[in-house]
């Protein structure tokens, strides 16, 4: 564990997760557009 851990470091991991975060909320936000949009 120790060696993926020198690897890549601990803000990397923070970003990365971040990121992921982010992007989901962006591609849910998106979607509920169009299921609004979609309805009317």
């Amino acid at each position: 564990m120790s060696n993926i851990e020198e690897k890549f470091p601990r803000a990397l991991w923070v970003r990365l997760i971040i990121y992921i975060a982010v992007g989901h909320l962006f591609a849910a936000f998106i979607y509920l557009l169009f299921e609004v949009g979609a309805q009317q």
